[in-house]
């Protein structure tokens, strides 16, 4: 109850009151009781004081009176006369005349006979001990937490002694105190009521913005940011409303970003082709994108992290790691070679760790290639060079060569210059192919007089090796789009193959045909076959099914690849197909018409 700020207002402006007004009241009553001793000893002092002449001349005279045996009443009647300068009355203040040597009640304007009723009180004592040793010291000490106010004044003459003793039994103060106290709790209870009032006038005032911002802080928490809290005022609660209002826009602006930049994040981390995956403290999963999992075979939220790579490197061991040093691995995972990269999260053992997986299965498949690309065209052109050597060694250090050997000698140097000229065209031709140099030369042709082209250039050569060349296709093939040249070349290629590699008397059949928007060309041949091992790499650089016969029969193990580049530029596939009985099928799929950019390749 007490908690809310409400409360603790009225409470502080209660205490304000009561604080106020107890400090006050005791203040005013204790002024007052100071004001009424101060004026009871001014009155004395006006009547027995020795600063005025006529109050001197008094006291003397009292002092005769009371060397004289009847001086008594005369000194009685001396104090009545100055009853109104002493503020005598019966009531409150009275006087007496006591034995200055025993304190014997002697006369006053009480009726008390004696001091039995009287205190002896420090002022009377005072006074009774001064007659004794002779200095005649009045006792008026005043003490403002007594009850009563007193004097008492030693009057000597020859041998007799008195005091007057002036005594207020303070009933007009204590009334007086009384009837102010009461005043001070009708205005404390008049001024609590007032406060209660005024402090929930106040605290409405100020605790309902408090009160709203305090809601629209609970929105804001919430994830509500819309809203914004009217400001009433220019003071330092509307100062801050505005503030809050202000703080809450660019709150909202700022989670926005935030979120946008996550929506990026989690899009890159979705989609990037290297895996990821971060690790708690303990090993376990927090985060992972899809390619992590299709690289590693599995799902891997599944496991934890020494399920995953504690056989490569210890978790702890990772964490110990200091920014931006990092561990790595390499994995072969199946038919994959990863680039395993652990790193820390942050300094220290608490961060948990980081995997970063990169595929380099094609980059190694690429470097292999290359290598033995390389080997290839190192051995291609090494062997003829070889040849060339030879022979023209030979003839260099035979003089009586005889002429038909110089002249085979000769013709071997020429055939090998030839195959080493037609190895290095075939490289520059798929160089162009690979960077995009070669030029294709779109245009409008019929696919019959193409094919028809091809055949009756190889078909002397399929005649002299006893082989049949059969034509299955009609003349009703359509107009495609391509470059005649290149695709005749292709053609060229692999009817070329099938001649070769068909031992003699074998059967040559090109077959050609539409299937909707694409056109497609069969060469098949009864020839020595592929092996199955071979197939996948049959269209690779320089792969050979049988090197030793190719090699014999001229090729240099580059027509097929630049075959498949050219159609691959027409946006096209060729294949090996299966067939019935011995031999190759090689299937050439072209479409109609090209894409409308390969007119501008």
């Amino acid at each position: 109850m007490f908690r809310s700020l409400h409360m603790k207002l009225v409470l502080i402006m209660l205490l304000l009151i009561t604080s106020l007004m107890t400090v006050v009241g005791t203040f005013m009553m204790t002024n007052i009781t100071g004001f009424y001793i101060d004026e009871f000893y001014a009155q004395v002092e006006t009547v027995f004081g020795d600063s005025n002449p006529a109050n001197a001349a008094f006291v003397n005279t009292l002092r005769r009176e009371a060397a004289r045996p009847d001086g008594l009443s005369t000194i009685q009647g001396m104090i009545e006369a100055k009853a109104g300068d002493l503020g005598l009355n019966s009531n409150t203040r009275n006087y007496y005349i006591l034995d200055g040597r025993t304190g014997t009640f002697l006369g006053g304007s009480d009726d008390q006979k004696g001091l039995e009723s009287l205190d002896a009180t420090p002022n009377l004592l005072t006074a009774r001990a001064s007659i004794t040793d002779g200095t005649d010291v009045v006792g008026a000490e005043s003490d403002i937490t007594a009850n009563y106010m007193d004097v008492a004044i030693p009057i000597t003459g020859g041998e007799n002694a008195y005091i007057i003793y002036i005594y207020d039994n303070r009933n007009t103060v204590n009334s007086l105190n009384s009837q102010l106290f009461l005043i001070i709790v009708q205005a404390l209870l008049v001024g609590l009521l007032i406060s209660v009032l005024l402090s929930f006038l106040l605290s409405k005032t100020m605790i309902v913005p408090i009160e709203r911002l305090t809601e629209r802080a609970e929105r804001v928490a919430a994830g509500d940011f819309g809203s914004t809290i009217t400001v009433e005022s220019a003071d330092e609660i509307g100062i801050l409303t505005t503030t809050f209002n202000d703080m809450a826009a660019v709150l909202q602006d700022t989670l926005e970003a935030v979120a946008s930049e996550r929506n990026k994040l989690d899009t890159l981390f979705l989609h990037m082709t290297d895996g990821v995956i971060s690790f708690a403290s303990d090993g376990a999963i927090l985060t992972s994108n899809p390619a992590a999992s299709q690289m590693l075979g599995r799902e891997v939220s599944f496991y934890d992290y020494d399920a995953l790579f504690g056989q490569e490197l210890p978790l702890g061991q990772v964490m110990r790691l200091q920014r931006p040093n990092f561990a790595s691995r390499e994995l072969t995972v199946g038919e994959r070679i990863l680039e395993l990269y652990l790193a820390p999260v942050s300094d220290g053992e608490g961060g948990g760790a980081m995997a970063v997986m990169h595929d380099v299965t094609a980059q190694r498949k690429n470097e292999e290639m290359r290598k033995e690309f390389v080997a290839n065209v190192s051995h291609e052109l090494r062997t003829p060079l070889t040849n060339v050597r030879s022979y023209a060694e030979t003839l260099r250090d035979m003089d009586d060569i005889p002429q038909e050997m110089e002249n085979n000698f000769l013709d071997i140097i020429i055939s090998e210059t030839d195959r080493m000229t037609r190895i290095v065209q075939d490289l520059l031709t798929l160089s162009r192919l690979d960077s995009g140099r070669a030029e294709i030369k779109m245009v409008r042709f019929s696919l019959y007089d193409s094919i028809e082209s091809v055949c009756r250039a190889v078909e002397l050569e399929a005649q002299r090796r006893g082989h049949t060349l059969l034509r299955q296709y009609g003349d009703t093939l359509p107009m495609v789009m391509g470059d005649r040249n290149r695709l005749e070349q292709v053609m060229m290629n692999v009817v070329g193959n099938s001649i070769k590699y068909t031992p003699d008397g074998g059967t040559i059949t090109v077959d050609a045909g539409v299937r909707g928007k694409n056109v497609w060309i069969e060469v098949s041949d009864t020839g020595i076959g592929i092996p199955q091992k071979d197939r996948e790499r049959i269209f690779d650089r320089f792969y050979r099914v049988d090197k030793a016969r190719s090699r014999e029969s001229g090729g240099t193990g580059l027509g097929l690849s630049i075959a498949r580049e050219i159609v691959l530029r027409h946006h096209g596939t060729i294949a090996l197909t299966s067939h019935d009985g011995p031999g190759t099928t090689v299937r050439i799929v072209l479409p109609i018409r090209q894409p409308e950019e390969a007119w501008h390749e």
